[in-house]
C-alpha cells in the first residue's frame, strides 16, 4: 500500500512539473524593444515641421508634433499636420494657452487648469480629426499630481530632462512608464553639444534603448532661442539609418509599457 502511495505521489508530481512546463512554453513571449529614437517637436511652427517632413521622408522617419494655441492656426496649417498625421507622423496636444503649469498651479486648481488648458485644446482638435493621444508640458512644467489626472486623458505624456552630463544618468530613455522625459536639441539649449547627442545615441544603441529627443523651430542657421538646426536632424536620421535602429512616434510607447 505504502508503495503504490509512493508512486502515485511520484507521478503527481511529474504530470503537475509537465504540466507547468507546457504552460509556460504557450505564453507568448515578451519581445525586447527595438533600439530608437523618437523625434518630438514642440509649439506650433507647422510650416518649418511640413517642410523639414518633406526632406527627411527619405530615411523613412516619423515625428510626434506637439501643437500649441490651436485655435490660433490657419486653414492651411490645419491641413499639413492632417497631411503629416495621414502619413504616419503623430500629432499630440501642448496646451491650448501654452502655460507652464508648474507656475499656473500655484494659484490655481487642477480642475481650472483642464478648462483652461487641456478640455478645449482637445475638443478642437478632435474637430479638426486630429487623433490626440500623448501630450507634452509646456517648458517641461509639471506636478506629479497633474501626471495622474492627465494620464486618464492621455496615453503617455512627456516631461523634459535636464542636466546631466552622463548619458547613461540622462533621464531620456522609455521607462516603460506613462511618463517620460526627453532632452532638447535646440542648437542654443544650455546642456545641447553633437558629440552629448552622439554619446546618448550610441547608449540607446548599445543598450537597446529608444531615445527621446525634442526640438522647437527648424532652420538652417540658428538665429534665436528654440531652434534646431537641420543639419542636426539629418545627422540623427543618418545615425538611425547606418545603425538599423528604428523611429517611434510617443504613443507607440504604449504598446510596450
Amino acid at each position: 500500500m505504502r508503495r503504490n502511495y509512493i508512486l502515485i505521489t511520484i507521478l503527481l508530481c511529474a504530470f503537475f512539473l509537465f504540466f507547468t512546463f507546457e504552460k509556460e512554453k504557450l505564453k507568448p513571449k515578451t519581445k525586447p524593444n527595438i533600439a530608437g529614437v523618437i523625434l518630438s517637436f514642440d509649439d506650433a511652427y507647422i510650416n518649418e515641421w511640413f517642410a523639414t517632413d518633406r526632406e527627411l521622408r527619405k530615411y523613412s522617419w516619423k515625428g510626434t508634433f506637439f501643437v500649441c494655441k490651436i485655435n490660433t492656426l490657419s486653414l492651411s496649417e490645419i491641413k499639413k499636420l492632417l497631411k503629416l498625421q495621414k502619413e504616419g507622423n503623430e500629432i499630440g496636444g501642448h496646451g491650448l494657452n501654452h502655460y507652464n503649469a508648474n507656475t499656473f498651479l500655484c494659484d490655481h486648481t487642477i480642475d481650472e487648469y483642464l478648462d483652461q488648458e487641456i478640455n478645449p485644446m482637445l475638443d478642437l482638435m478632435s474637430f479638426y480629426g486630429l487623433k490626440v493621444t500623448s501630450f507634452a508640458y509646456p517648458y517641461g512644467g509639471r506636478t506629479k499630481s497633474l501626471d495622474t489626472t492627465l494620464l486618464k486623458k492621455f496615453k503617455i505624456i512627456r516631461g523634459r530632462a535636464f542636466c546631466e552630463k552622463d548619458a547613461s544618468k540622462q533621464g531620456c530613455y522609455f521607462n516603460k512608464t506613462g511618463t517620460v522625459f526627453s532632452f532638447s536639441v535646440d542648437d542654443t539649449h544650455n546642456h545641447f553639444s553633437i558629440p552629448h547627442l552622439l554619446k546618448l545615441l550610441d547608449y540607446a544603441k548599445k543598450n537597446n534603448k529608444i531615445l527621446i529627443l525634442n526640438s522647437h523651430n527648424i532652420v538652417k542657421n540658428v538665429t534665436g532661442d528654440y531652434q534646431t538646426k537641420k543639419a542636426t536632424l539629418e545627422l540623427i536620421c543618418q545615425y538611425i539609418e547606418r545603425n538599423n535602429m528604428k523611429f517611434y512616434t510617443l504613443s507607440d510607447l504604449d504598446n510596450l509599457n
